[in-house]
């Protein structure tokens, strides 16, 4: 049954005209292709469009905002981790230098916070890093900055969320840029 109606489906499509399938065509005479210019498909446009908004921060050519000297955190990043704790939960969000979240992960969302004991001991911590990563790499994110507060960095459940970033394949260092 199910091949009968497949066949009626396929039989009904050839019988179109211009279908290019002579196997139910009443004619014996074969379905005329039309000819293209081989040299009219290779021409290329003179002008390019990048359409990726990305492209110069990816072959490190973009310029970095470097804001002002005396300014912490440093605002010279194309990509920022930023992680913030607070009394009950653990978040980490990447974010551009435009301000925008580019990615990000919390012990607030159901699916990380079902498979934690606390949501912001050290194992959170490293859990969070360790979604973060692999959302970074699914996004296309490799590179990016890093800049704890001197009592972050000395965290041990910063460090744990850092090692975590890196062993998902992340790098918590931009690469320097290209002048012209």
């Amino acid at each position: 049954m199910a091949l009968r109606s497949r066949f009626w489906e396929l039989s009904s499509v050839c019988r179109k005209p211009g279908c290019g399938v002579a196997a139910l065509a009443t004619g014996s005479k074969p379905e005329v292709k039309p000819e293209v210019e081989p040299l009219g498909n290779e021409a290329v446009s003179p002008e390019f469009t990048n359409r990726n908004p990305r492209n110069l921060e990816l072959l490190a050519v973009a310029r970095k905002e470097r804001g002002w000297r005396t300014a912490w955190p440093s605002r010279e990043f194309w990509l920022r981790l930023r992680v913030v704790r607070t009394q009950h939960h653990v978040e980490a969000l990447v974010e551009h230098r435009s301000g925008r979240v580019v990615v990000s992960a919390s012990t607030r969302e159901w699916a990380i916070k079902k498979h934690l004991y606390s949501t912001k001991n050290v194992v959170a911590c490293e859990s969070i890093g360790r979604v973060l990563a692999e959302r970074c790499l699914e996004a296309g994110i490799n590179f990016m900055v890093y800049q704890p507060t001197p009592w972050e960095a000395a965290s041990d459940s910063m460090k744990r969320l850092q090692n975590a970033m890196t062993e998902g394949g992340v790098t918590l260092q931009e690469p320097r840029r290209i002048y012209e």
